[in-house]
């Protein structure tokens, strides 16, 4: 998911720069809610990793 995240940013840069506007305001879209979803799902793996960890140090 953080790959298609980071290949729609370079969407949008390259878009931008060529001049198409609405083709980079999508891409850059799609790009922030990528990276917003796996921003998401990593930090619940941490918070996931960090409750196994205190429930098996834990007598």
């Amino acid at each position: 998911m953080f790959k298609y995240a980071v290949i729609f940013l370079i969407i949008s840069i390259i878009a931008g720069a060529i001049g198409m506007t609405n083709v980079s305001a999508l891409a850059r879209r799609i790009s922030l809610i990528l990276f917003g979803l796996f921003f998401v799902i990593f930090l619940g793996l941490v918070g996931l990793a960090l409750l196994v960890d205190q429930a098996i140090s834990t007598p």
